[in-house]
């Protein structure tokens, strides 16, 4: 297929299809509310399937060089008083000892960024309204003038617009998980060593982490909420005065993270909630990552999937001109990847000893035969 493909969303699933779009000889064009690429976000991992399609890229080499290395893990109690620690796995990654690599959102998006160079980006801009025909798709921008592509492709996120504008509002395939969390960047003022440490009271609590060969952390603060809460997904104060307002009382060195959560420039928030939809396309618009099927972090999968999503699309929209053959394929064989991996986000931490859960995790990574895509 040759086709011009609009792609909703500059994160890991869009920047990742729009290289595969392109080896495919296609003519991906990249649109991101933001005005240039995101910053900021949490160590993520690569494993598994989305390892392989990071070698078929060329950039296993990079991406190791760039990778997150720890020494282990401790968790304390609202006091800070220590209460189990290990030197073998790390709640964030996973085993120690295994091929999987961890690494910066962003760094990771600046390496498969530096790999399509030439490909055109709309920053600081978002779709509007998508009218489909027969031969092509109208779309319309808050600032750029309309244009038409053959396809287009919504990868932005929980939250995705494109999803919202074609398949109707987010409430009816949101699935609330009853906890929040946070994640800010910080220089590593607790002096940590290759090291990451979590504490919680049952119900509420975070973890702080070295990353950047310990120049600095990353800190994560969340908790539990039963029921979705309304706010604005755009007033960041109040999404601070919420994690500040829940998290009160906590000993060791919670008040110093509040204290600079206020001040911190890269800041997440966000409900762990998952996607699930009947479908993912509707005529000639897909959606990719977490757009279409969000696991929620808890899952630790969301850029495999995303990765491996990208993939499978790409490849399966270059073996044939009829999109929705391809798209009903590129479901076909990611709806399996999917649902075992969102059911990991399900398991109760509580319950759930942590050499289980990274069992489970090494069972789901590889559950999709990349060489049977285009078999």
């Amino acid at each position: 297929m040759n086709a011009t493909v609009l792609i909703s969303g500059s994160s890991i699933a869009g920047t990742t299809l729009a290289y595969w779009l392109r080896e495919q000889g296609m003519t991906p064009v990249v649109v991101e509310r933001a005005p240039h690429l995101r910053r900021g976000g949490q160590a993520i991992d690569v494993r598994g399937a989305a390892l392989h399609v990071l070698r078929r890229m060329g950039l296993e080499t990079k991406a190791r060089a760039l990778a997150n290395r720890s020494n282990g893990m401790s968790m304390v109690d609202p006091e800070g008083n220590e209460i189990f620690r290990s030197e073998e796995f790390a709640l964030s990654s996973g085993g120690l000892a295994s091929d999987d690599i961890e690494i910066l959102r962003e760094d990771l998006v600046d390496l498969v960024h530096a790999e399509i160079d030439g490909v055109e980006y709309l920053y600081g801009d978002s779709i509007t309204a998508i009218h489909q025909a027969a031969d092509g798709v109208t779309v319309e921008f808050e600032q750029a003038a309309p244009r038409r592509f053959d396809l287009v492709v919504g990868a932005d996120g929980l939250h995705s617009n494109t999803r919202g504008l074609v398949f109707g509002p987010e409430a009816r395939y949101s699935h609330h998980l009853g906890t929040y969390l946070s994640v800010f960047t910080e220089e590593n003022y607790l002096g940590l060593d290759h090291w990451q440490t979590w504490f919680n009271n049952g119900t509420d609590g975070g973890a702080v982490m070295t990353v950047r060969d310990n120049a600095e952390l990353r800190i994560y603060l969340g908790f539990a909420a039963p029921e979705p809460i309304d706010y604005d997904h755009r007033d960041v104060n109040a999404q601070k005065q919420l994690v500040a307002d829940r998290l009160t009382g906590f000993g060791w060195e919670v008040p110093g993270f509040i204290e600079r959560m206020w001040k911190a420039e890269h800041f997440y928030f966000d409900a762990m909630a998952q996607i699930k939809m009947d479908t993912w396309s509707e005529g000639r618009v897909t959606l990719l990552g977490d757009a279409a099927h969000c696991a929620a972090p808890l899952s630790g999968q969301g850029t495999s999937l995303a990765m491996v999503g990208a993939y499978v699309l790409a490849l399966e929209l270059g073996r044939t001109d009829d999109h929705e053959l391809a798209f009903a394929r590129y479901e076909r064989r990611m709806r399996p990847f999917v649902e075992v991996n969102q059911a990991l986000a399900l398991l109760d931490p509580q319950a759930t000893p942590p050499e289980e859960r990274t069992a489970r995790t090494d069972a789901a990574k590889d559950a999709i035969d990349l060489d049977a895509v285009v078999g």
